[in-house]
């Protein structure tokens, strides 16, 4: 599987992106975004705000669906009260079902995330895009 090939093909289909502001930027006021949004603090604020939007979304359907009752997301409180217990939280999430999270929501914790390390020198697979 190619995946940079997958990647390509759905930012394709996605079709033009909304304009981020309805008004005309000027270029002091551009380069004052790009030095605020391409810091690594805003973007792992927006990861955790991405992460947290996932555990709400994911938990709102359960509930509604009925495959979690509402008393059910007390075992998940000590993790997300966490960043990193979010980020496998919502990992977990992700790769799962509605139809588990019961499961989920139990109150073992997931594992702790770890950083990857590649055995092979080969190279990705995936285009990472700089914006």
């Amino acid at each position: 599987m190619q995946l940079d090939r997958l990647v390509e093909h759905l930012e394709g289909a996605f079709g033009e992106e909304l304009p981020f502001s309805t008004g005309e930027l000027s270029l002091g006021q551009v380069d004052v975004l790009r030095q605020v949004f391409g810091d690594d603090g805003y973007q792992s604020y927006l990861q955790d705000q991405v992460n947290r939007q996932i555990i709400r979304d994911f938990t709102i359907n359960a509930v509604m669906l009925g495959f979690l009752p509402e008393q059910g997301i007390t075992g998940i409180s000590a993790q997300v009260a966490t960043r990193e217990g979010r980020a496998a939280l919502s990992l977990h999430m992700l790769m799962s079902s509605v139809e588990q999270a019961a499961e989920l929501m139990g109150t073992q914790e997931s594992e702790p995330l770890k950083k990857l390390k590649p055995g092979l020198k080969l190279p990705p697979y995936i285009k990472l895009i700089q914006g």
